[in-house]
């Protein structure tokens, strides 16, 4: 239709154009043959009118002809579109789907299809909005996981198929010594140093390997110490099962390796401390079945070193449970107005047995005028007991084992010390003598013990009495222990 239209558009144009050039030629020979006629100025004007007219015309012939053929051209591709039976099955109606017979058919399907693509422009834009929304909550769950990670005190890392850094946080970024926040996309080997090694492999390994999550100690120097780490390494996979990225957690277990090694050898001295008695009491009682005895001497000490032994059982027992009981909060405290010189001589006639068989020197304190504390009679009495045990049974015989008292009046506390002349405590171990379980290396040697006793003092002090521990020690020149006991109120000394 459109070539048709062309040609018969282009023939019209080459007669127009002929016929133009043919009247001018007849115009100058009638000119030439009858002068005087057509001398006349009417005769001119209709000529020169007829000529403007048949310009005018050509040129509005030749313009709506241009606009037609590229109203033609604009149709066209449309009918092609509309006559094309697959384009047809998918977005017209099965009625539609025969070729173009008319302007007016091009008009109905042209009218059905724009209502096709608006109904397709509606869904297009709901699902436009769908995505938007979906983006904005991706971006938002992403940006919650960062937040997440990033707040973990574990080393996080998450690297992708080509182990390149998809992200880190800060605890990663300074076990790891790198740039967590300016190191995205960079290889994690150029990241890490050599000297994480173990962790880089371990991570590599885990990826070729497509596995759900490996673990594995790994030990890093961290600040010039080395400590173990629980390196938990987990690949992610799409949804076509293939990885995309791994995922590494270290979880600094220094502490629990090393409560645990404490446990460990808790377990062995107290297993230790409970035999010994247990051995002595068995054996001496079967003497005393067996009639080994002879005499009512012999008998009385066999007795007696039964009941020694036993009281030593209770007492390791007693420690236990009440380094438990304070610890859960389930230990019941009994505190009244008390003289702390007296309740120190009392301990002190319980110790002097123990420290007469080593021939050690027991030195008595001071009296104090004013030395009434609000305490629990018996937690204290085992304070006092257990530091003056301690500093005999780790004083060589001939030594001394010294107790003062102070008052600080200004601070409103009694200070009350032991000291001793024994083997004494390496500087490097005095601030864990008070741990739980823990046992100076150099004097497990000296005596025997479950690394009980000072922890106890220390929870019965601080925890119960709101008091403090405080401890000084020279190796080969002995040791000082002690603590301080807020004062009682004169008030309620005299209203007691």
């Amino acid at each position: 239709m459109l070539r048709v239209i062309r040609n018969i558009f282009v023939i019209f144009i080459v007669i127009v154009i002929c016929s133009i050039f043919i009247c001018s030629p007849a115009k100058g020979q009638n000119t030439d043959i009858s002068e005087n006629q057509y001398m006349s100025g009417q005769s001119e004007q209709i000529n020169i009118a007829l000529t403007v007219f048949c310009i005018i015309m050509a040129l509005g012939v030749i313009f709506s002809g241009w606009q037609l053929i590229r109203l033609a051209g604009a149709i066209t591709p449309i009918a092609k579109l509309l006559n094309d039976k697959t384009v047809c099955s998918m977005y017209c109606k099965p009625s539609s789907m025969f070729r173009v017979k008319n302007i007016k058919h091009v008009q109905n399907l042209i009218s059905e299809r724009l209502q096709v693509c608006n109904e397709l422009e509606e869904k297009y834009d709901k699902k436009i909005e769908e995505l938007k929304i979906q983006l904005q909550l991706s971006q938002k769950r992403e940006s919650h996981i960062e937040e997440i990670i990033y707040s973990i005190r574990d080393s996080v890392i998450v690297i992708d198929e080509y182990e390149k850094l998809l992200m880190a946080n800060e605890s990663a970024g300074k076990l790891l010594n790198f740039d967590y926040k300016n190191s995205r996309y960079k290889p994690i080997r150029e990241l890490i140093s050599k000297e994480r090694n173990e962790f880089l492999t371990f991570l590599s390994n885990t990826r070729k390997s497509k596995g759900q999550a490996a673990r594995k100690e790994i030990n890093i120097i961290d600040e010039g110490k080395s400590k173990t780490f629980d390196c938990i390494v987990s690949c992610v996979h799409d949804k076509n099962q293939q990885v995309c990225g791994v995922v590494g957690v270290l979880h600094d277990i220094t502490r629990e390796k090393e409560i645990s090694n404490m446990k460990n050898d808790f377990i062995s001295h107290v297993s230790h401390e409970l035999k010994t008695p247990l051995a002595s009491i068995t054996a001496y009682s079967e003497l005393l079945a067996d009639n080994e005895a002879d005499d009512e001497k012999t008998k009385q000490e066999f007795c007696t070193i039964i009941q020694s032994q036993a009281q030593r059982l209770n007492r390791l027992i007693e420690d236990i449970l009440n380094t438990s009981r304070i610890e859960s909060g389930l230990i019941k405290i009994n505190k009244e107005n008390e003289s702390m010189t007296i309740l120190i001589e009392e301990q002190l006639q319980m110790i002097k047995s123990y420290a007469d068989e080593k021939n050690i020197q027991i030195i008595g304190q001071n009296p104090i005028v004013f030395d009434q504390v609000y305490i629990d009679r018996d937690m204290i009495s085992q304070v006092i007991v257990n530091l003056l045990s301690n500093a005999v049974k780790y004083t060589p015989s001939g030594g001394s084992v010294k107790i003062e008292t102070e008052i600080d009046e200004s601070a409103s506390v009694i200070r009350v010390s032991v000291i001793d002349t024994g083997v004494g405590i390496p500087e490097n171990e005095i601030e864990h003598v008070f741990d739980k379980y823990y046992r100076v290396d150099a004097n497990k040697k000296q005596a025997k013990g479950a690394g009980l006793g000072l922890n106890l003092v220390k929870q019965m002090v601080e925890k119960v009495h709101n008091g403090k521990v405080f401890v000084k020690s020279k190796v080969g020149k002995g040791s000082t222990f002690g603590f301080e006991l807020p004062l009682a109120s004169k008030k309620t000394v005299v209203n007691s």
